[in-house]
């Protein structure tokens, strides 16, 4: 039996982890002027340092779960964040861009062996359908949150310090983990994993290549070689891996967890709702921002009543909503959640109060907490404990495909928009008039080089257009998600209240945390 003080360290330790992740995907976007200005990044370069992290989290979870499952979870999640901290100090003293797009690799490889660990540890050490659940839900909210704590924590070290501080608030993160993580028993399959060196490779291609696909779509179109070339090697790659896993006696991923309707329902609820959902960041950052010129430690604030709804949803009430009307009811539910936020959000205007913004905000975040804990709940319920670790990475990698995928399409849709329907005067001369239609974040910078009362016309002509693009986004992303509600309410009905994995082996003493 686990001890309630090794259960303690495991929740704290999987929450600090998940929010240590969460929190640099954001925090660089408001490091990027100051590192520009120091480093002299081109915007190709910057394009690196933003994705670059992405691309090796993506590739690596695959392959870092199963290795987590093999020689330890406890003894991958110690090397990742111990990882994460030395790429982050590298990170933040990095003194040319093609240094920090290195340092932002590491963290990338970092972690992917951190995320998968922590989640297969949960899974470990918390046995009864409940207390799983729970703490899930706990580590999804914290995860969620991360996501609004990154750009406050940012904007108060940028107000105060360099550029690279927002780095080296990780080492202090990572110190805690590895002083805690003594305390979390290991535990790793009772069986000898075997790691097969070409799936492992097919994977890691298969996934950076479609992961690159997404993210290039967005700045350079879904017909340029690049795209199609990524597209196309990634899905060759794809396929053999899938082929290749029915004939290995040890696959990397069993692709007969997908014959279990619960598990594929769980995982394409959790790709297409983040898919959604990483819209929603994209759009509201840039509404506070660009549209209301707030500055980012404010538009950071903004993010709190939402993630506080996150947080309370997923590891307060998620278990207890399960429990009483089943997961198929808890899933949909979120999912209707998020789309009355969504929806709520396509109301916005020009000049909308915060109220309307902040309930639209707190149905999102109540939603998106609900859907993810409870799916993330399901999946690593149906799999075997010897599989966690495998299962854990299939999530996160859905995950990442699907944040990948909402930004381009959702990005892609709103600067469709903002273009048709943005009509300037003709007094503006047209080198200035292309710079605003090809993107609103320029319209400041060219208004303030016009005379009045033409440059409040740009202004209120490129703040019309854009609102109309993120409201178009918002709406379609509500349509999404009530369709996906619908689905999910389907194909999940029969999975039940309390799962029972009939796959476990009998527990030995290599499956028992230690």
């Amino acid at each position: 039996m686990t001890s309630r003080r090794s259960k303690i360290a495991t929740i704290f330790v999987a929450c600090l982890a998940e929010l240590m992740v969460a929190i640099d995907m954001t925090v660089l976007h408001l490091a990027i002027p100051a590192l520009t200005a120091q480093l002299g990044a081109t915007s190709e370069e910057l394009l690196w340092i933003a994705d670059v992290y992405g691309f090796a989290m993506g590739g690596l979870l695959v392959t870092m779960g199963n290795l987590g499952d093999r020689f330890g979870r406890r003894r991958m999640l110690i090397i990742g964040a111990t990882t994460f901290a030395g790429g982050s100090l590298l990170a933040a003293y990095a003194p040319s861009v093609w240094m920090l797009v290195g340092a932002r690799a590491l963290l990338g490889v970092a972690g992917a062996a951190v995320l998968p660990s922590a989640t297969s540890l949960l899974r470990a050490v918390f046995t009864t359908q409940r207390a799983r659940t729970a703490a899930i839900g706990a580590s999804s909210g914290v995860s969620a949150a991360g996501f609004a704590i990154g750009p406050i924590v940012g904007g108060l070290l940028l107000d105060h310090f360099w550029w690279g501080t927002v780095f080296l608030v990780n080492v202090p993160v990572t110190a805690v983990v590895l002083l805690v993580a003594r305390m979390v028993p290991e535990s790793r399959s009772s069986r000898k994993l075997r790691l097969d060196p070409l799936s492992v490779l097919l994977s890691i291609v298969g996934i950076i290549g479609i992961v690159y696909a997404f993210k290039s779509v967005f700045y350079a179109g879904p017909w340029s070689l690049d795209v199609l070339l990524a597209f196309a090697i990634g899905g060759i790659c794809l396929i053999v891996f899938a082929r290749r896993q029915h004939r290995l006696e040890e696959p990397l991923i069993d692709l007969e967890l997908f014959r279990n309707r619960g598990f594929a329902a769980s995982v394409g609820s959790n790709l297409i709702s983040v898919f959604t959902m990483s819209a929603f960041a994209l759009i509201n950052s840039q509404y506070f921002q660009l549209v209301l010129g707030w500055d980012p430690l404010r538009s950071g604030l903004a993010f709190v009543p939402g993630a506080l709804a996150a947080l309370l949803a997923g590891g307060v009430l998620a278990a207890k909503v399960v429990w009483r009307f089943g997961r198929a009811w808890a899933v949909s539910g979120g999912l209707a959640l998020a789309a009355l936020g969504f929806g709520l959000y396509g109301a916005v205007t020009t000049n909308s109060d915060f109220t309307l913004v902040m309930i639209a905000q707190v149905a999102f975040g109540a939603g998106a907490g609900l859907t993810l804990t409870v799916t993330g709940d399901t999946i690593l319920g149906t799999v075997p404990r010897d599989r966690a670790g495998a299962a854990a990475s299939i999530s996160t990698t859905a995950y990442e495909l699907g944040g990948s995928l909402g930004i381009a399409v959702v990005g892609s849709v709103l600067t469709a928009v903002y273009q048709a329907r943005l009509v300037l005067p003709d007094s503006v001369p047209p080198d200035l008039a292309a710079r605003v239609q090809e993107s609103f974040s320029a319209t400041a910078a060219v208004a303030a080089g016009l005379p009045e009362p033409v440059a409040s016309a740009v202004r209120l002509a490129a703040e019309q257009s854009f609102v109309g693009g993120i409201r178009a986004s918002m709406l379609g992303s509500a349509v999404v998600m009530v369709v996906l509600s619908l689905i999910a309410l389907r194909t999940l009905r029969r999975v039940p209240k309390v799962i029972e994995n009939p796959l476990d082996a009998p527990e030995r003493e290599a499956d028992q945390p230690r």
